[in-house]
Order: structure tokens, then sequence, then C-alpha cells
């Protein structure tokens, strides 16, 4: 992920129990990211949230995508 966007992402142990969110919002990145599996049109989701950006949601995009990998990679081989 690129600068830019990590530092759209924080995490503070004080703010929605340390889980990712939007920097300067309580906007935790998994809500995002589950309304754009669910389908929810980016347009939608920055009527409903208004302080996010497109970037913000670029960025909790991109996010996912680092976990997603960087858990899969973790995992042992699959035996066949």
């Amino acid at each position: 992920m690129g600068k830019n966007l990590i530092e759209r992402i924080v995490i503070n142990h004080e703010t929605m129990a340390g889980k990712p969110v939007i920097k300067g919002t309580r906007i935790p990145v998994e809500l995002i990211v589950r309304m754009l599996a669910q389908g929810v049109p980016e347009e939608d989701i920055l009527k409903e949230y208004p302080r996010l950006t497109s970037e913000d949601i670029q960025a909790a995009r991109a996010y996912a995508a680092d976990i997603k990998i960087s858990s899969t990679a973790a995992l042992p081989p699959s035996k066949k």
C-alpha cells in the first residue's frame, strides 16, 4: 500500500477498541470494506459518510487487500 494511503488508516486502542479506522474519524475500515462487498456504490458511501473522501475508500480497499495477502502468506501449504 502506498505511503499516502497508509497515512489515512490509524489504529488507536482507545478508539473503536483498536480497530483500524480512517484517520480523523471513528469510521472503521471494516465497515467501508463490508459496504463495498455488499455492492454499495462508492458515491453512496460518500453521501452517507460525508467526512470520507474517495482516497479514504481507496485506502480502506488497499488496507484490506494487504491484510488478506499477509494472512494468506502465513498459511501453511495445502496438502493434496
